[in-house]
């Protein structure tokens, strides 16, 4: 293209640009002429990429200033370097020219789409405040606010790629008086302290990571009447792993004082005493957090009343715990006896085979070792005193009751820790004397087999070798390493960890074991038949399972399948017969699985049906019901190596029993797939499978032919396990609820938000 016809197509672009923004560069209005100097201060120590404050301000207070620098260049290089707008739009010098060329290279890059969307986006914040607060196009807004002049300035880099903020609000200012406000960011500034002071912006954040594991996120955000109200946006668990995004606004400087006393006591005592005290949350009716204590909600103001509770509480676990202090010192004094004599007794033994083995050199001394140790009756010393420890004394009890009786009418945070410290200090002790007499029972049982040997060596000595290596040899041959069980004392501040299946950190060995179990195991007419219930097939599955399907179901069902048929596999209205049956695809082409490449075949569910056009109702029931048949024998011959919980939402209260069900072992995927199809609360049934329950899991086997033994070995396309309902002996062990925040569109700033009610029931199984 010659170089005048590039010229004019780039005039004409910009021409037109110009026209859209309603600028005449020929006649610039006074509006934009006008500049006021800002005299910016910097804030020290900030990252200019956190906002916390959002407002809606003024467009036509808005000067703009335009920088040749990034948006990523530092701030004090490009507010240095900036000059304002009117600079840019009149070459009046050499220097002016420059930026003039800069501006209308600017104009021609820009979109008129993009300020379009911009446009529309403000329209949206307008109406209502994202719930997230930030919005998608946030980091564009660059806007700052100078407190020495009241003024804010928007910093315009020309080196970007993206100007089309900075082109809205020149549109809009050329626009005239009614400009109206926009909701936007303000950058590099710190919080107002109106509400909470800066120190306790910061708490809070440390704060709510204990509880929730994640860093929130918390603005200032002003409404366009200037009401201040600050939201904190984050994540939460709400069940188990699961987790749902929250915000909480607090609208006025009590509700923030009482939320950060709040958070803050709770943060106090669960730092202080984490083996007492552990705090949950959960999601409000309105989205919002909340925390809870043994199931309890935990709010600001009834915390007193729950502090001298839990101060009263402790009082009674301390009379509790001095009283078992007493029991458990009895018996390790008792235990102390019994050792002191049994030394001494095998002592005694000890030194008889030492006699003997120096009597027996002569006549004389064979005489007088019989003489002294003929007597059965056993050495023990009967009347021997043995010093006890003292008890726990009385007094503290006395003390206790005390305390009870003098309790104040309120206590402080401190005051509950002060006591609490108190009990852990008995329950140390606790710990430490059950060690001791645990340890001591064990001693004692063993040297109450060595003094049996011993004398069963003695009675027998002349039957041994005469060595006293072989007594002490003889004598420990009996020794046991450890207390059975049972006869172990245990109290409840001993806790046993049991295993507990993670999904996260477990799946990925539990479907590799029962991707291989199920390989040697199950025939292929079983591993298609259990791919059937992954596919929309399944309810049919289980009316004709549980003899409850109706002609017209089966009619409906198989109409369905063929119109599939016709329109994944291209059947033709006169082909009868698929003659490539289950194969879709030739075996050639490389796939990949988690990453690893294989050549297999994915399953047919038109092949493994036999559907054709002329498929008869009859003849699909009867291939369901060899379906059936077959699901039942693959599941008869799988079992799980290990107990782990599944989940299954419904949307009713009762259990399905008798169905064949697709339990997921991820609950927040099931919760998520399952949310939308209810406007009220769904149902999360929890199982709790034994090792050893008949289950089949959706590994890959399921979903491919292995013929050219390619496919890799796992569960990486399905999170979902087989079981039939009717083998479940189930009993009800908790019943829960929990709110979680849904929002319509993920991708959506302006999205609805929905706060659904989840109730749980959870069951053990017996095999």
């Amino acid at each position: 293209m010659p170089r005048k016809a590039v010229n004019k197509e780039n005039n004409d672009e910009i021409k037109l640009k110009l026209e859209y923004l309603g600028l005449d560069l020929q006649n610039i209005p006074q509006n934009i002429k006008q500049f006021k100097p800002i005299n910016y201060r910097f804030q020290r120590g900030y990252e200019e990429k956190q906002h916390r404050q959002y407002r809606y301000i003024p467009i036509k207070d808005i000067q703009i200033l335009l920088s040749p620098t990034n948006r990523l260049d530092d701030l004090q290089q490009k507010y240095k370097e900036a000059s304002p707008l009117i600079q840019y739009l009149e070459p009046t010098n050499e220097e002016n020219i420059l930026k003039y060329t800069t501006f209308l290279s600017m104009l021609k890059n820009v979109k008129i789409e993009d300020i379009e969307n911009v446009a529309q986006e403000q329209i949206n914040l307008n109406k209502k405040i994202p719930f997230k607060v930030k919005f998608e196009g946030n980091f564009l807004w660059q806007i700052y606010y100078s407190e020495s002049t009241n003024q804010y300035f928007m910093l315009v880099p020309t080196k970007d790629l993206d100007y089309s903020t900075f082109f809205f609000i020149l549109k809009k200012q050329l626009e005239g008086k009614r400009t109206g406000k926009i909701f936007v960011p303000i950058s590099n500034m710190k919080y107002s302290n109106t509400y909470l002071k800066k120190a306790e912006f910061d708490d809070l954040e440390n704060y709510l990571w204990l509880f929730t594991k994640d860093w929130p996120l918390i603005y200032e955000v002003y409404d366009k009447q200037e009401n201040l109200s600050i939201q904190i946006v984050g994540e939460t668990p709400v069940y188990e792993n699961i987790k749902s995004i929250y915000k909480q606004v607090l609208s006025s400087k009590e509700e923030a004082t009482t939320f950060y006393k709040l958070v803050k006591a709770m943060f106090i005592l669960q730092t202080e005493l984490p083996h007492y005290y552990n705090f949950q949350t959960g999601i409000s009716k309105s989205g919002g957090i909340e925390f809870f204590f043994n199931n309890k909600k935990m709010e600001y103001q009834n915390m007193t009343t729950w502090i001298k509770e839990q101060y009263v509480e402790c009082i009674e676990k301390k009379e509790e715990a001095s009283k078992k202090i007493v029991e458990l010192s009895e018996k390790l004094n008792n235990l102390k006896q019994i050792a002191v004599e049994q030394e001494i007794e095998y002592l005694a033994k000890e030194k008889q085979i030492s006699t003997f083995l120096e009597c027996k050199k002569s006549f004389f001394g064979r005489f007088k070792y019989y003489f002294k140790y003929n007597k059965k009756s056993k050495n023990r010393v009967k009347n021997m005193e043995i010093t006890k420890e003292e008890k726990v004394d009385d007094i503290k009890k006395e003390d206790i009751k005390e305390e009870t009786k003098k309790l104040k009418e309120n206590y402080t945070i401190e005051e509950l820790i002060e006591i609490y410290k108190s009990y852990e200090i008995q329950e140390n002790e606790m710990k430490n004397m059950l060690l001791d007499i645990n340890s001591l029972k064990l001693k004692n049982k063993n040297m109450a087999k060595k003094i049996e040997n011993a004398t069963m060596y003695i009675q027998e000595i002349e039957k041994h070798k005469k060595s006293i290596f072989e007594f002490w040899r003889y004598s420990n041959k009996d020794e046991i390493a450890v207390l059975p069980e049972g006869e172990q004392e245990e109290i409840n501040v001993v806790k046993k960890i049991e295993k507990v299946f993670n999904y996260k950190e477990d799946k990925e060995e539990f479907g590799k074991n029962m991707d291989s179990m199920q390989r040697r195991v199950l025939l292929k007419q079983e591993t298609d038949s259990i791919y059937i219930t992954t596919t929309n097939l399944l309810d049919i599955i289980n009316k004709v399972k549980n003899m409850e399907v109706t002609p017209k179901e089966i009619e409906n069902s198989l109409k369905e399948l063929k119109n599939q048929a016709k329109e994944e596999k291209s059947l033709t209205e006169k082909e009868e017969f698929d003659i490539f049956g289950a194969i879709v695809e030739d075996s050639t082409k490389i796939k990949k699985i988690a990453g690893k490449k294989h050549r297999e075949l994915v399953k047919d569910k038109f092949g493994i049906l036999d559907i054709s056009t002329n498929l008869k109702p009859l003849g699909y029931k009867l291939t369901l019901e060899k379906l059936v048949d077959n699901i039942k024998n693959a599941l008869s011959k799988i079992q799980l190596q290990e107990g782990l919980p599944v989940y299954k939402i419904s949307l009713q209260e009762e259990f399905p029993y008798r169905n064949f069900i697709d339990f997921n072992i991820n609950p927040e995927e099931e919760i998520n797939e399952n949310l939308n199809k209810s406007d009220k609360g769904i149902y999360l049934f929890k199982i709790n499978l034994l090792k050893g329950t008949k289950a089949i899991a959706y590994t890959n086997n399921i979903f491919y032919d292995n013929q050219n033994k390619t496919l890799p070995l796992g569960q990486d396309l399905s999170n979902k396990i087989l079981i039939d309902g009717e083998i479940l002996n189930l009993s009800l062990k908790n019943k829960s609820s929990f709110n979680i925040v849904q929002m319509e569109d993920k991708n959506n700033d302006f999205t609805k938000i929905s706060v659904k009610e989840i109730t749980v029931f959870e069951y053990d199984v017996a095999i």
